[in-house]
């Protein structure tokens, strides 16, 4: 039996699609998990350890040196001044150029340098660093928890902390007066007046999986599947629909937007379950709720949405 895996996004997005909401009231119900993403991700991806390593998955879709020694994310970042303090209030800068890029790390690489800790950008908006050799264990906190939090709620605590709040700072001022923040206010958009450290750990030494090809866009994912020696798709219908017949597959379809996967992947995951494409969809919803679907269910007329 083949089974496609569907991360989606929030179900509160299908709530206007009523063949979505009639194909699910004829699926089986599986218990809503909080964090059924991240559950599922490591029951099909699995590897020793409790954290997710982001920094060094992320960076090993990019270059070849991330199975030696621990990294960080240390991501370009918007911060709020305010009276009593600062916010994080933006993470991602999506519309950062690679040229920007480019430039302010210019600019950061001698003070990271100087830390023992090389900065690399694997794309305008991750950047990573190699944590020195020897260096402590330090709880970071992820920026999608951060948003518009109290910045001393987020950083680094204690003594073992003290050098990252430093380098934070830092960081802070080398870029505050930095030519491409000028330019980048003057054209309306946010400046980088920060670098948001996260995602620390080493590389997994090894990915056992059931899965024979992972489709995402996601670098976490695909740098799971690399070192588990497993095909990475896009995650597009056509590529999915090419890949080996009674292969199990993950689909990572969660940053997309809900009318987007009922036009383009309803059609798609509907065929693909009648002419036995898949003998089923495993369906997890960002927000926790999760179903599966077989080809039978079809039958069950007497479930209504």
């Amino acid at each position: 039996m083949s089974t496609l895996h569907v991360l989606l996004p929030a179900r509160t997005g299908f709530a206007a699609a009523a063949d979505w909401r009639r194909w699910l009231a004829r699926a089986d119900r599986l218990p809503d998990n909080p964090a059924a993403r991240e559950v599922a991700v490591r029951g099909l991806l699995r590897f020793a350890g409790d954290a997710v390593p982001l920094a060094a998955l992320r960076h090993h879709c990019h270059a070849d040196d991330a199975a030696t020694g621990t990294w960080l994310c240390a991501d370009p970042a918007w911060v709020r001044s305010e009276a009593t303090g600062a916010r994080l209030m933006t993470w991602p800068l999506a519309d950062l150029s690679a040229a920007e890029a480019a430039e302010l790390a210019a600019t950061l690489r001698p003070l990271f340098g100087d830390a023992g800790m090389p900065l690399t950008v694997d794309t305008p908006s991750a950047w990573c660093v190699r944590l020195a050799d020897g260096a402590p264990a330090v709880p970071f906190t992820e920026p999608s928890r951060a948003l518009g939090v109290a910045m001393l709620e987020c950083l680094p605590t204690g003594e073992a902390g003290r050098p990252w709040r430093r380098l934070f700072t830092e960081a802070q001022v080398a870029l505050h007066a930095h030519p491409v923040n000028a330019t980048r206010v003057a054209a309306g958009k946010q400046p980088v007046n920060a670098l948001w450290f996260w995602g620390a750990g080493p590389l997994p030494g090894g990915v056992s999986t059931g899965l024979a090809a992972v489709a995402s866009h996601a670098e976490v994912l695909r740098g799971l599947a690399r070192i588990a020696h497993i095909k990475t798709l896009d995650p597009a219908p056509e590529a999915v629909h090419a890949a080996t017949a009674g292969d199990e597959v993950l689909l990572d379809l969660g940053d997309a937007a809900a009318p987007v996967v009922v036009q383009q992947w309803w059609p798609a995951l509907r065929r693909w379950l009648h002419v036995g494409r898949f003998t089923s969809l495993a369906l997890t919803f960002a927000s926790g709720e999760r179903f599966r679907v077989r080809r039978a269910h079809r039958l069950r007329f007497w479930r209504r949405a």
